[in-house]
């Protein structure tokens, strides 16, 4: 069997256009598919964004709901990690959209910040050059 390869994960946000702009500014993203508004499950949005192998599916059915803390919720979303050639630039795309970047650290192979995004999602920005 060849090796099995993740294309994409889905995610529910609070607002499906302000997220798929935010990961498209800081990772230069573009935008694979998008559904109809309200065409998705349960009267959703759906939009994949992401590279030319992998992407996110950004959901929402609209509104504000509380996030948990996913750490402690089974089946919850810890992160998503993002592998980019320029941390430096990353990050000060991160921080000129007003977001706080924390936790850095230098590992082998790599170096790594995250950072929470609108609706408190923790992304993890790597790079391994």
């Amino acid at each position: 069997m060849a090796e099995a390869v993740l294309e994409h994960a889905n995610i529910t946000v609070s607002d499906v256009d302000r997220t798929v702009k935010m990961l498209c500014d800081l990772f230069d993203w573009q935008v694979r598919w998008a559904g109809a508004p309200g065409e998705s499950i349960h009267g959703g949005t759906s939009v994949h964004v992401g590279g030319s192998g992998t992407s996110l599916a950004v959901y929402s059915q609209g509104g504000d709901v509380a996030a948990g803390d996913t750490y402690k919720t089974p089946g919850g979303l810890n992160h998503i990690g993002v592998v980019v050639d320029d941390l430096d630039l990353v990050e000060d795309r991160v921080r000129a959209m007003g977001y706080v970047p924390n936790s850095h650290a230098d590992y082998a192979p790599g170096r790594r910040f995250y950072f929470d995004d609108h609706d408190g999602i923790e992304i993890e920005v790597v790079s391994y050059t």
